[in-house]
């Protein structure tokens, strides 16, 4: 019973008209400010996921998620290793690949980069390389005709564009004459420009895996095999499980080696936003505070009249918390609803601003990609609604406790 009286009072205080004007100013505010913050967070780490997405498909679809290779000039009979790596159920492809530190020269420029032997077909299962050719493709990439391709920022570099001879030159495996080292060189004709918009676009070339043998004269031998996992999350335990199956000479790393520093530093950016961003909501949580000692100091008559009636100090305590859970709860369900549809229709809403202002809010040029991705997770969604409504049930506490300490005498003296 103590509580239906609590919830009726503390929902009439909550709908009254006839409070202070000023105290339902502040009150409105403070519901105001809860959905924004809301929105915000749901809105930003929805971009973040996005991003995150993004980043990870790029980078991830051109690092390869397990690297095999053999401890000494390379792996001879990689064929053999292949069909053995091929029948594990969580590897979904692999591809032999011949690579070399190499430098590249092209009218009077050098660029220092990775030059990389692929078979295109195979290439292809383990790289999204293929949807990222500016000009030409990997098929271009033929036995013998020595083609290569190049990422745009190398093939900017050496101003170099399609047509165009590149020479590669290798140190590895040179000669020694009288007049000195001379590292194994071959003038490579482009045949395919790509950019991903990542790392790779200026530091990697590839060409045909056996011009690539006869580059670096590795004959049957290949430097490693690319794997590509069912769940790129699962590669580093999937990695341990084919290293225990392969003996001594064979090593074995996966992406988290080569580039998991970075989306440890995302994962960690992505929560610092979330942490700074539900300040928003922390602030306007103080209103809530602020609206409800100005109720109480208002509402003591009130609050006289309801204990010397029998009610006791829990139940004064609870009308109040209810009034301030209120305001919280209408504040966190409409921002969670307007942030979880602007999350989803970002993407719509930010082309429509750049088509009818003529504005860039992503310039292609600038970031790896050319539109607002944003990757709408219910997790994330529960987390925040979560967060929000305890952090204004919280700011209810301090108010309440205060009504529940009114003294019925001292507040009905002067009334």
């Amino acid at each position: 019973m103590k509580q239906s009286v609590s919830m009726m009072i503390g929902r009439r205080y909550t709908g009254s008209k006839k409070s202070n004007q000023f105290i339902s100013f502040i009150s409105l505010f403070s519901m105001i400010g809860i959905a924004l913050g809301t929105i915000v967070l749901i809105v930003v780490m929805s971009v973040m996921n996005g991003f995150q997405s993004e980043l990870q498909n790029r980078i991830l679809g051109m690092v390869p998620h397990i690297v095999i290779g053999e401890r000494g000039d390379g792996i001879q009979d990689w064929q053999t290793l292949k069909s053995q790596i091929d029948q594990n159920p969580n590897i979904t492809a692999s591809a032999p690949f011949i690579d070399a530190k190499a430098m590249f020269r092209n009218r009077g420029s050098t660029v220092f980069g990775i030059v990389q032997g692929v078979l295109p077909d195979e290439e292809a299962k383990v790289s999204i390389i293929d949807d990222f050719f500016e000009f030409g493709s990997l098929d271009d990439l033929k036995e013998g005709e020595f083609g290569i391709v190049l990422g745009i920022g190398m093939a900017r570099r050496l101003a170099a564009s399609i047509g165009d001879r590149v020479n590669v030159m290798i140190a590895d495996g040179g000669t020694i004459s009288p007049a000195g080292f001379a590292p194994r060189q071959k003038r490579f004709t482009i045949v395919g420009i790509f950019e991903t918009k990542a790392e790779a676009d200026s530091m990697i070339a590839m060409i045909h895996m056996k011009d690539a043998a006869t580059l670096t004269r590795m004959n049957n031998m290949v430097s490693g095999l690319r794997l590509t996992t069912e769940n790129v999350i699962n590669a580093r335990a999937i990695a341990n499980n084919i290293r225990y199956e392969l003996d001594d000479n064979f090593y074995v790393s996966d992406w988290e080696y080569t580039h998991g520093t970075l989306f440890r530093a995302i994962k960690m950016e992505k929560t610092m936003m979330g942490v700074l961003l539900t300040l928003i909501i922390a602030v306007a949580a103080f209103n809530i505070i602020t609206t409800l000692v100005m109720v109480v100091n208002e509402k003591q008559a009130d609050i006289a009249i309801l204990r010397t009636l029998g009610a006791t100090p829990g139940t004064i305590m609870k009308i109040f918390m209810i009034q301030g859970s209120i305001n919280g709860l209408i504040g966190t369900i409409s921002g969670t609803i307007l942030g979880v549809l602007a999350a989803m229709n970002l993407p719509e809403v930010v082309r429509f601003i750049e088509e009818t202002f003529s504005v860039s809010v992503v310039p292609g040029d600038v970031y790896f990609i050319s539109f607002l991705p944003s990757e709408l997770h219910w997790d994330d969604v529960y987390l925040i609604v979560s967060v929000a409504f305890g952090i204004t049930f919280l700011a209810t506490l301090y108010p309440s406790w205060k009504a529940s300490k009114v003294n019925p005498a001292e507040a009905l003296r002067y009334e």
